[in-house]
């Protein structure tokens, strides 16, 4: 089964230290808040970043979606906390 890459943008990125990564594809009907989740248990810049997903929005194949989102056959999950203008 091919991987997941999984993108980190903002703060989300300087907590966790990496700008992307690829992930094993979570088990079938998983959502993204379930991967944010899996992710957090990994504890450190993880836990920090993604701990509370209340603080996230997700773009699923560079479509912004919201976390429950189910993952299905996605190549690509973007992180990112919520875009303010101004």
């Amino acid at each position: 089964m091919a991987a997941l890459t999984i993108l980190y943008f903002a703060w989300v990125r300087e907590a966790i230290g990496r700008d992307e990564e690829q992930v094993d594809r979570p088990a079938p009907g998983a959502r993204i808040v379930d991967l944010v989740e899996m992710l957090a248990a990994r504890g450190g810049g993880y836990a920090q970043a993604l701990g509370d997903p209340a603080r996230l929005r997700a773009a699923i194949d560079q479509r912004f979606a919201p976390l429950d989102t189910p993952i299905g056959e996605a190549r690509e999950i973007a992180l990112f906390p919520p875009v303010t203008g101004g």
